[in-house]
């Protein structure tokens, strides 16, 4: 979740991303999570950090920051948040709600500003100096949130207040605002022995320091892993486009003559699907999977295993049976208790179609003479076989209807108009921009008055990180008079010069999902920055972007994007209807690659200390946590196996179970909409009135039972997932 300045810079550096779809991460406003990435510096006269950008709505000035600014400001930015938490403690009125907790929600303007854009900047559009800065930083930024949050004195007075809180008469989103302080101070150790706190702010320090190594392990390696081919031969089954893009990489490599396939974050890889030369499709898929295991100066192993106990640790001193238990504490799930009985409900299911699903492509393997058992790295490709046999139909016969700006303006952005009533106006002078492929609109609401900034930045380059995501540039706020900059993240490989971006169906499906993460940004309407937009439980969070993906094949959006990009012709309807028709197909394979990697997750944040192991027993517990949970296929490996799995080192510890708690609100959520009448001005104004504008100023499940009138209902979501199916023996 994120929180307010107070805690942005703190713990921005590694849960700057709220989701995106399951691959993909979105940012969410800045958690109060006592794992947080770090800080940066400058020349303080012309430092554009140590004031507020004079450009609308606070965006940015990217044409005025060099990376020698980082540091400085985030120095000067910490030196000022410390002298105002200070003037707090200092004062010798008794605690109230405006000289204590007004106050912590003022602090840290200039840490907030920096640390928005810098970690923005290391996801982004990354460099070595950068990165240099962010491992120096990481522990500095955890050792300042630990000198606030470990203050006795500011503790007090927030204790103070939280005890006579009923009697303030506040009101609700001031009251919740004094409740979840206290929880932050006291989750972070504020309630310690002097002792203990030492040992705390050790371990947050070490802790910091590794998710940064981590992260830029994972970053390394995807670049490292790149599969070079030399003999274009070897590239048949891909399509011209691809193999152009192949080309113009490895050049950009100072390859010309070979060709280069990037890898994504996820296991899987999209060349896995067409490629015909089986050689090289594990030759990918093998590349694919070691990553991060391979002895070299990347290998994330030990870094792996040492965060983990030292989590595990952290937790046993803050009085929890361990990590995970600590971290579903703050989420709508509660417990793990509550979190395995989910995941381990939907399990059998998922595999029982997996196998279905294995045994469909065995057969097509026989069919064509194939005399080899299926391999992990044969799936997407005998999928679209299969696909095509089934149904007529193959993905890359898609690829044509979806150009990257129809999708986005006459698809993304036409439903929000329907829907919400906003409009869209691209400005291309007005806002300056980090790189030359970014682009900015202006969005106004319905009577034309400004909502906010969006800024999109679609394509991949090496100095990105993989996957999707949306972060704050700026969140709302009533208190500091500010409305949002949010920005959305992809990783569309960019065709060669003059030729058209052409989306495949999941990354089409993934830019309407971040753009629900930047909807819940932009309707932000709350007072305080702590509770704006995304600042929701992790397990929470997913949901108003997941609800955002059912316009990508409602029939009138589909209709009104999906048209060919050379002839304007629209997409035949027997090919809409078998997109609509093939929505469950291969679901199996999907939701257990997902459930393996969740149950990764939680098998290794409810160890406790002393069974976590070594970094040379990392990948025999993962088989075995695999094999206890059930999920355990040689054909489906997890989405992420441990040691690229950033998610679970950064914002989604203990939390990857989220997108399919998320899940279970998103389809019923959708049944509303369906029942209601689909896209209708009044459904959308009721969704962000009772739910997309309140972010976090109150509970979850309050808000979803206050749109939808009833507390969820899981059905839709296995219906969704075929997983109502009885299973196979």
């Amino acid at each position: 979740m994120n929180k307010t300045a107070f805690f942005t810079a703190i713990t921005l550096a590694l849960s700057v991303t709220a989701c995106s779809r399951d691959g993909a991460e979105t940012a969410m406003e800045p958690a109060s999570d006592p794992e947080t990435d770090t800080v940066a510096q400058a020349e303080p006269a012309a430092n554009p950090f140590l004031t507020e950008s004079t450009l609308m709505f606070q965006y940015p000035a990217f044409d005025q920051v060099d990376n020698a600014h980082y540091l400085p400001a985030f120095e000067r930015g910490m030196e000022e948040q410390l002298g105002e938490i200070a003037a707090i403690t200092a004062q010798t009125e008794a605690p109230t709600f405006d000289n204590t907790m007004i106050a912590l929600e003022r602090s840290g303007r200039i840490l907030d500003r920096v640390s928005r854009v810098f970690f923005a900047m290391t996801s982004a559009h990354t460099n070595d100096e950068l990165e240099s800065i962010r491992s120096e930083m990481a522990p500095k930024l955890a050792a300042h949130r630990d000198q606030i949050l470990l203050d006795a004195d500011l503790f007090a007075r927030v204790q103070a207040i939280h005890e006579q809180r009923e009697a303030m008469e506040l009101d609700p989103e001031s009251r919740r605002l004094v409740e979840e302080y206290y929880k932050d101070f006291v989750r972070a150790g504020a309630m310690l022995s002097d002792e203990d706190k030492e040992t705390l702010k050790a371990i947050n320090a070490e802790i910091a320091s590794l998710q940064t190594k981590f992260s830029q392990n994972v970053l390394a390696e995807v670049n490292d892993s790149a599969i070079v081919v030399e003999d274009v031969a070897e590239l048949a089954g891909l399509s011209d486009g691809a193999i152009a893009s192949a080309a113009e990489a490895a050049k950009e490599r100072d390859m010309e003559g070979k060709y280069v396939l990037p890898l994504l974050n996820t296991s899987g890889q999209p060349a896995l699907s067409s490629l015909e030369n089986r050689a090289l499709r594990e030759r990918i898929h093998t590349a694919s999977l070691a990553r991060g295991t391979r002895g070299n100066d990347f290998d994330n192993r030990e870094i792996l295993t040492r965060i983990v106990k030292l989590r595990a640790e952290r937790a046993q001193l803050l009085g929890y049976e361990n990590h995970a238990a600590y971290r579903l504490e703050s989420q709508t799930a509660r417990t793990t208790d509550a979190v395995n009985e989910r995941l381990a409900t939907l399990a059998p299911a998922a595999v029982a179609n997996a196998r279905r699903e294995e045994a469909d492509l065995q057969a097509m393997v026989a069919a064509e003479g194939g005399d080899f058992d299926l391999a992990s790295w044969d799936w997407d490709f005998y999928t679209e076989k299969v696909r095509q046999a089934k149904y007529n139909f193959d993905e890359s016969q898609l690829k044509p209807y979806f150009e990257m700006d129809n999708v986005l303006v006459n698809g993304v952005f036409f439903a929000a108009e329907k829907v919400y009533g906003i409009t869209f106006k691209e400005v291309t002078d007005q806002f300056p921009v980090y790189q030359e492929d970014v682009r900015v609109w202006q969005v106004f609401e319905a009577d034309g008055s400004p909502l906010a900034l969006f800024i999109g930045d679609f394509y991949a380059r090496p100095s990105k990180r993989g996957g999707a995501w949306m972060n704050a540039y700026v969140s709302q706020s009533g208190l500091l008079g500010q409305q949002p900059v949010v920005a959305n993240h992809q990783n569309v490989p960019k065709p060669p010069e003059g030729e058209p971006t052409l989306m495949t169906w999941d990354e089409v499906t993934t830019m309407f999902h971040e753009f629900g993460h930047a909807l819940h940004g932009m309707f932000s309407n709350v007072n305080y920055p702590y509770f704006a937009g995304t600042s929701v439980p992790r397990d929470f969070v997913e949901f108003p972007s997941q609800v955002n993906e059912m316009w990508a094949d409602w029939p009138d959006v589909l209709a009104n994007y999906a048209v060919h990009h050379e002839t304007g012709e629209p997409m035949p309807r027997e090919l809409l209807d078998k997109v609509l028709a093939t929505a469950k197909f291969n679901q199996g394979f999907a939701t257990t690659e997902y459930l393996a990697a969740s149950l990764l997750d939680q098998a290794w944040h409810q160890l406790t200390p002393e069974q976590v192991p070594g970094a040379d027993g990392l990948l025999d517990f993962e088989a075995n946590a695999l094999e206890t949970a059930g999920v355990a296929m040689s054909t489906v490996p997890p989405r992420y196996r441990s040691t690229y799995f950033s998610h679970i080192i950064g914002g989604y510890s203990a939390g990857y179970y989220s997108y399919i708690w998320s899940e279970v609100l998103d389809a019923d959520t959708v049944e509303w909409f369906k029942e209601n009448g689909g896209m209708l001005r009044e459904n959308g104004d009721h969704f962000r009135a009772t739910l997309l504008s309140r972010g976090g100023a109150e509970d979850a499940m309050v808000l979803f039972e206050n749109f939808r009138g009833a507390p969820p209902n899981i059905e839709p979501l296995l219906k969704r997932r075929g997983l109502d199916q009885p299973s196979a023996d």
